[in-house]
Order: structure tokens, then sequence, then C-alpha cells
């Protein structure tokens, strides 16, 4: 990565050394017709973890979400979305364009979903109204963020879901950096969610996609619209091979991207002119912003990648940092000596 310490994302994580091997190795088949025996494995194991029926492997996030509201729906219905979310703001308007679907945003404050107000965006029945056929939620929540939805939170969503015959799915993409943030299994935190998806090309640092978990029934159908959407695989077991070792091998270090987060926010929160709030950071995101210094944000982020630092912008004056493998406190110390350089020489 020509020596950058990259925070742009934990998408831009490169696969480990075991997980190049399980590639060269994997056993495969075609996968349309059911015959990849690492595809099939690799499905299983994420069934378990989540603690659901079934799974499916898919391209990506964004696949996994359009399928999974796709599955749930019928053309012209609402769907609940939070207003900061990866499905509302970051997938080329897919809800309307592919799914077919109009969005009833809602606001989420600090990853807390407000019942009364959510329940108030049901639609009621009549000749004029659209059905309320789908809840999405996200946790981690918000991708310049990556605050943690509490538990009960989401019982009560699912509970409100129950009460109005809605079901409930979650964007799952960092759960696993929540789950080790709270010290429990994932499967205790989507268990009553209809369905979920997770990444496996972020903090868990394999290649490529993402899983689809569910009931056997709404697997089966989600299998269908997959392969209707172009996403049906042939010998795709060497992509689900260094998936399968990432979830044997890479969720308990996650424990790691959530401290060196807190570390980074608390150390850039000492430096004068930078704004950080610290409480905020319940993951491997941080924010911070320059609004206390002479100098726009894309002239900071330029100053940062001309000392091989990337970071990314998310306003007039904010940045969003990730960590993630290969962030370690070494890499923290030259942001810092980076950063105080950057600011006292302006």
């Amino acid at each position: 990565m020509n020596n950058y310490i990259d925070l742009r994302s934990d998408t831009v994580t490169q696969p480990t050394q075991s997980m190049r091997d399980a590639m060269y190795n994997a056993e495969v088949g075609d996968d349309i017709l059911g015959d990849d025996p690492t595809v099939k494995k690799l499905e299983k194991i994420s069934a378990d973890i989540l603690g659901k029926e079934d799974a499916l492997f898919v391209t990506s996030g964004t696949l996994a979400n359009q399928i999974a509201v796709m599955t749930f729906t019928n053309r012209g219905e609402e769907v609940i979305v939070g207003n900061t979310s990866h499905i509302y703001n970051l997938e080329v308007g897919a809800l309307a364009a592919i799914s077919q679907v109009q969005t009833r945003p809602i606001d989420v404050e600090n990853g807390y979903y407000d019942i009364d107000k959510m329940e108030n965006l049901i639609q009621n029945k009549g000749i004029q109204n659209a059905k309320t056929g789908l809840i999405c939620i996200e946790n981690t929540n918000n991708l310049n963020a990556g605050f943690i939805v509490p538990i009960e939170n989401i019982n009560e969503v699912c509970k409100l879901g129950k009460k109005h015959d809605i079901p409930v799915y979650m964007d799952g993409a960092r759960i696993f950096n929540a789950a080790v943030a709270l010290d429990i299994e994932v499967k205790d935190i989507v268990k009553n969610v209809d369905a979920v998806m997770f990444a496996l090309t972020k903090g868990l640092c394999a290649p490529f996609g993402a899983i689809l978990a569910g009931d056997r029934k709404f697997i089966e159908k989600a299998r269908w619209i997959k392969q209707r959407l172009g996403g049906g695989f042939r010998q795709i077991g060497f992509l689900a091979a260094p998936a399968i070792v990432a979830l044997e091998t890479m969720i308990p270090r996650l424990k790691e991207d959530n401290k060196n987060a807190k570390l980074l926010g608390e150390r850039l929160a000492g430096i004068e002119g930078l704004d950080v709030n610290v409480d905020n950071i319940h993951t491997s995101i941080l924010t911070a912003s320059v609004r206390g210094l002479p100098i726009t944000i894309n002239e900071f982020l330029d100053k940062l990648k001309e000392n091989k630092i990337k970071a990314k912008r998310i306003s007039d004056d904010r940045f969003r940092m990730v960590t993630h493998l290969g962030v370690g406190e070494k890499e923290i110390e030259q942001v810092i000596k980076v950063v105080r350089k950057i600011i006292n020489d302006i």
C-alpha cells in the first residue's frame, strides 16, 4: 500500500497469509448447482454463528441488503430506514431503482431508535396509503460513527414489528465489532430480528463477500432473487475459503480495533484545535472536526496524505478514521506526530 497508514475504512484490509493459502487449496464446485462444498461450509458456519436456520453467501453487503428487501417486500411498499444508514445513503438509490420500494426515514440519535416515532411512521391501512412492508435497522449504526444499538432497543423494534406484522431486517455489516465490544455472542444481538447481514470484507479482512441469514424459507427465496439479479456463483469456493478463515480467526482481534480507535480518539482529543467526542467512539470508527483550526478540511486531509496518512472527509469540517488490522499503536503514534506537526505549522 505504498507505506500509507490508510484510515479511510476497514475495507482496505488485506487478506492474511492463511486466507491466501485457503484460497489456493480450496475445494470447489458449481455453486448454482449446489455443488460447491466450501460455500456450503461457509453458509453453515455463518448460520450457526448468527443462530439462524440458514445463510447465503453473496457478493457484497449492498447486494445482501437489496436481496433482503426484495425478499420481504412487494413493489410500492414502504421501508422504514435510519436516516444515517448505508442502505439509505450509499446504495445508489437501489431501494427505489431495484427493489422498487419507497423509504420512510427515521432519525437515529447516537444509535438509538425511538420506538414511538417509529410506530408513528407505520402506515395505516387505506386506499391511498402505501403498506409498510419492512423495518430496516443497522448495527453498528451510522457508517461515520459505528454506534452500538442497545440490545434492549433492538428487541423493542422487533416487538413493534411483531405487533404490526412487519418483518425486521438488520444491516449488521460491522455486527462483530459490536459483539466483541459488548463481550457477548453475536447471536444474542440478532436473535429476534427476522434476517441479518454481515460483511466479510471489513474488520474480518476477507477479500470478498457478505453473508445474509434468516430462516430457511427466507433464504430459499433470497437465493432465487440472488440468481435473478445475476449474483449466482460457479466455482466461488476460492473466495468462500478465506471467509471461513476470517470467521475462525479474526473475530476476537476486533477488540484491538475497538481499543485502538478509542486510543487514537483520546490522543487526537488532546490536540488543541481538534474537536473529538471520545464518548461517541463505540467501536472502530472515530470522527473529528477541524472547525477550530485556520485550515479547511481539504487542506488538512491533503497535508495528511503528503505525510502518507489517509483519512475520509465526511462533511465540510469533519473527517473519519477507522482502525483495522495493520493499524496498531506504532501507526497511531505516527498519526499523532503528523497531526501535531500540521497544526503547529499552520
